[in-house]
């Protein structure tokens, strides 16, 4: 289960809650609709744009082949980011962008930059050229990297490192690909209608290999150098203004310069495409991935070296740091707690185990001196979002400890010993076994 409740918020946060004496421009509700209201334009506005460039035939033909490698990228980014997942809205925020806005803006401004410098230049041949290695570069990565920026901006507590960065510029970019490839393959299409061309000869399947089976992820790797970029800014400290700017700009100039390498690929002969794809894209994909993933794994130990704190205040058990650090730990207490609560259990362990892993990164940011000025606030909100669902959260995570912990030897101690993992056992909660009445902690791991 990878799905996570929304953040908590307090009051005069304006990232989630209400803002007192607030101008009418800086309600959420008032935001939120301009937002959907200028995706939902922009979506009518390329809808009508391609399927007049392609027709109503091709347009269904390039929706179907195009729509293919959308849920492996969207799931291929959603696995990355299980660590920590970002919330759902987020994502269907980047996907719409890409698909909807960036597209838009790509295809307006392409097709004006590129009209001009063929009537500027009257060389419409060398104006294509141009336009596809120099101004698409600039044009599409500006406007896949405008969606990164706003959960930036305005959705900070949800963006805190490199696995976030990547997985919005993903799914931005995976976005932009999908309206992308319809209009090529519907055009692809309709001039397979002209010519009469059927199968593998044709246009159509020639524009499906190329874009969909040997090179889906083009468009993300692109934009996750973006995202990289803001990743590596959101792990530096408030102050560091000059560095929170210049490598979100770096990761972008990196973005088209590769963008531009790939599309300049056809004008350097006729291998000049397996060239650049054997040469750039395929160490580039496999380069990122090892980041990705190292980082992926640099998070879960973050998670088992932050936590334990905690634990020793008594907020967690002993055993969670180890469980809430291990994805097969997790994954095992999500389907004890399926077994035996059902789906709702199943649900609350997850988000315990979100909750979790944030506080893990908001001490981990704490101790180096990059947290925000809310970090009181934020730690108390996860702690008691955290406390709220123990009755559930904790059997389910001791389960998996116990299931997942290597054996040791252990020394029985001449003090007396409650519970397992040195908590104390008392009554089961109603409907679910194994719940630790403890007090509420008043203390506070950070401040020691």
């Amino acid at each position: 289960m990878a799905t996570v409740p929304p953040s908590p918020t307090h009051p005069g946060d304006p990232a989630g809650g209400t803002l007192r004496h607030a101008h009418w421009w800086q309600r959420t509700w008032v935001r939120y609709g301009a937002l959907s209201t200028l995706l939902t334009l922009s979506g009518l506005v390329i809808l009508a744009l391609v399927r007049e460039q392609t027709g109503t035939e091709g347009f269904l033909v390039g929706l179907g082949l195009a729509v293919l490698p959308v849920p492996l990228l969207i799931a291929a980014f959603r696995w990355l980011d299980r660590v920590e997942p970002g919330p759902w809205p987020n994502l269907l925020f980047a996907f719409a962008w890409g698909a909807c806005a960036a597209a838009l803006i790509a295809i307006v401004a392409n097709s004006f930059a590129t009209r001009w410098i063929a009537t500027a230049t009257a060389d419409p041949s060398g104006a294509d050229t141009l336009g596809a290695t120099v101004i698409a570069p600039i044009v599409e990565e500006s406007a896949k990297a405008a969606a990164v920026l706003l959960v930036f901006l305005f959705r900070r507590r949800d963006f805190t490192g490199i696995v976030d960065g990547v997985v919005i510029a993903g799914v931005t970019a995976t976005g932009f690909a999908f309206t992308e490839n319809i209009l090529y393959l519907g055009t692809a299409f309709g001039t397979d209608q002209l010519t009469g061309d059927r199968g593998i000869a044709s246009v159509t399947a020639a524009t499906f290999f190329v874009r969909v089976i040997m090179s889906p992820f083009a468009h993300p790797l692109f934009t996750v150098l973006t995202g990289i970029g803001f990743g590596v800014a959101a792990l530096s400290a408030d102050r560091q203004h000059l560095r929170r700017v210049l490598l979100p700009l770096s990761g972008l100039l990196l973005a088209m310069g590769m963008h531009a390498v790939w599309n300049g690929s056809s004008t350097f002969g006729e291998y000049g495409f397996f060239a650049v794809y054997a040469a750039f894209m395929v160490p580039a994909f496999g380069l990122l991935t090892w980041l990705v993933i190292w980082t992926r794994q640099r998070e879960l130990k973050t998670v088992r070296e932050e936590l334990p704190a905690y634990a020793v205040a008594g907020w967690l058990t002993p055993a969670e740091p180890y469980a809430l650090g291990s994805m097969r730990a997790r994954r095992m207490a999500r389907g004890y707690a399926r077994r035996h609560g059902g789906r709702p259990a199943a649900r609350a362990v997850a988000q315990y185990e979100a909750y979790a892993t944030s506080l893990a990164f908001l001490r981990h940011r704490g101790r180096r001196g990059r947290a925000g000025a809310d970090f009181v606030v934020r730690e108390r909100e996860l702690l008691h979002e955290l406390w709220h669902r123990r009755a559930v959260a904790r059997p389910a995570l001791d389960h998996a400890a116990r299931a997942t912990a290597p054996p040791v030897a252990v020394t029985v101690p001449p003090w007396p010993v409650y519970g397992a993992y040195g908590y104390p056992t008392a009554p089961a909660h109603p409907g679910y076994p194994g719940y630790p009445a403890i007090p509420y902690p008043a203390y506070n791991p950070y401040r020691s």
